[in-house]
């Protein structure tokens, strides 16, 4: 049996309460108690004084003594007996909060999963840092007064079905909404139910490689790429084989040595040379994902501004065997921290999606879903693209004006036929993260070429977005930019 602890005196000279601090008098108190107990100033089995005669040491109401114990007792500092005082629980040491003399044992690592995840790139780029962020569109040009009372209306009167992890494929009046979209504006053959609303794109290229990826598949992506997706696909532990694209030769698809058993391609706009792909190539590619028997990720990120002629139609509405899986996103077209994306899955997928989707948790909310099914079947979306269109188009030519005149001797800008952001390549001996990195010093948003090539010898160039700056912020990013590249000259 374990003795009974020589009683000692309580420390009451270690209790200080502050009354004018904003922190409550009981939670000071219990601060105070648990340093006693945890530094064992008292050992475990001791008493505590009784309420009343703690109040009347400390001049506070008996109340406060009675919240702070409370608190103790339900957190397993304190043992309550009845008709006694507390004593204190005999806890094990736990952490020390004073520093070791010994060196601490490393930490444990993360996964090879995990790894793997924390080594991946992005580009987020900084608020107010516009220029030249690749992909951003032009928040001060988006109707927010017509969004907000979307928003409000929704919120007021959306009752219960908007505010519960209800219809987890999506909000069923954004669905068709979506779906009537695509199929004028791109030819996208589907039903209201073969679509899933996603947090985004990437969260549909993480769910996507979870779903059809296992470890050692082999994946075709494009080269250079879209990195946000290569991340996806690598941390599922696919191996990533290239498909050579560029300027003047387009996808270059050659018989395959590995039969893959994903195809990733951006062929309405590729990412992130800008260029279209070529019919005679969208049918070879269909004809390899049907001999290899392979899914195809069309992600149309960025297909809506279209410059030359009308945009074109989707690879899904060529598809006749269910096996092209289309990802849409709203980053571009409204503006990106609204986080809403869209697949349109092959039917025998989209019946099953549901499990895979409560299991992940990507799914995003119904208010805001609600909103912009609100925002699309009333024809503000479709004002607003043909605005942007127009004023992106204006911007398009300024931009590369300004560029051609002011660095025509460090950048050769590539004739992007779509897209808010275009490639300017740099001239020979110039290092793009250089660039990057001197620039990101004077606020300007740029994302260095080399870093799309995983496989092969990277083009030095820089990925340039245009949308969000209108002219003096153009004219102003470029000298800072031609500052940039002077201090990477030396």
């Amino acid at each position: 049996m374990r003795p009974h602890p020589k009683p000692q005196p309580f420390p009451l000279d270690t209790l200080a309460v502050n009354r004018a601090s904003p922190e409550h008098l009981s939670r000071q108190l219990y601060h105070g108690l648990v340093a006693i107990i945890r530094s064992r100033a008292l050992p475990p089995g001791s008493e505590l004084p009784s309420t009343r005669a703690l109040a009347a040491e400390l001049g506070l109401g008996r109340n406060t003594i009675v919240a702070a114990y409370d608190q103790l007792v339900t957190e397993g500092y304190l043992a309550n007996r009845q008709g006694a005082r507390p004593v204190i629980v005999d806890l094990p040491e736990g952490p020390r909060e004073t520093p070791r003399e010994e060196p601490p044992e490393p930490l444990r690592s993360p996964s090879l999963r995990g790894r793997l995840l924390l080594s991946q790139p992005y580009h987020h780029g900084r608020p107010g840092h516009v220029a030249f962020h690749p992909g951003m569109p032009d928040a001060q040009s988006f109707p927010f007064g017509v969004w907000g009372r979307l928003v409000a209306r929704r919120a007021s009167h959306g009752g219960e079905t908007l505010f519960g992890t209800y219809d987890v494929t999506g909000h069923p009046a954004l669905k068709e909404a979506i779906a009537g979209y695509l199929y004028s504006a791109r030819g996208v053959r589907c039903r209201p139910e073969q679509i899933v609303v996603t947090t985004g794109a990437q969260a549909a290229f993480d769910l996507l490689a979870r779903l059809l990826l296992d470890p050692d598949d082999t994946v075709w992506m494009e080269e250079p790429g879209y990195y946000g997706a290569k991340a996806a696909f690598t941390v599922a532990g696919a191996r990533i084989l290239p498909i050579a694209v560029d300027q003047e030769r387009g996808w270059r698809l050659d018989a395959p040595v590995f039969s893959p058993r994903l195809i990733y391609v951006t062929p309405a706009c590729q990412h992130p040379l800008g260029i279209t792909m070529r019919m005679e190539e969208r049918l070879r590619l269909l004809d390899i994902a049907e001999t290899a028997n392979s899914w195809v990720i069309e992600d149309d990120f960025d297909g809506e501004y279209r410059f030359q002629g009308r945009p074109v139609p989707a690879i899904q509405s060529m598809d006749r065997s269910g096996r092209v899986i289309y990802v849409g996103t709203f980053a571009k077209l409204l503006f990106p921290a609204l986080r809403l994306g869209f697949m349109v899955l092959p039917p025998e997928l989209a019946g099953r999606i549901v499990n895979a989707l409560s299991t992940t948790g990507q799914f995003a909310p119904l208010l805001l879903q609600a909103a912009l099914a609100d925002f699309i079947t009333e024809g503000h979306m479709s004002r607003h693209l043909k605005r942007m269109r127009r004023i992106y188009a204006q911007r398009r030519q300024l931009f590369r004006d300004i560029v051609t005149e002011r660095l025509r001797d460090e950048i050769t800008l590539s004739p992007a036929e779509a897209g808010i952001q275009v490639v300017g390549y740099l001239k020979e001996g110039i290092d793009d993260i250089k660039v990057s990195q001197a620039a990101a010093k004077r606020a300007i948003n740029v994302s260095p070429l080399s870093k799309y090539f995983q496989n092969t010898a990277p083009t030095q160039g820089l990925v340039l977005g245009y949308a969000a700056c209108d002219a003096a912020q153009t004219r102003d990013g470029v000298e800072r930019l031609a500052a940039a590249i002077g201090e990477v000259l030396g």
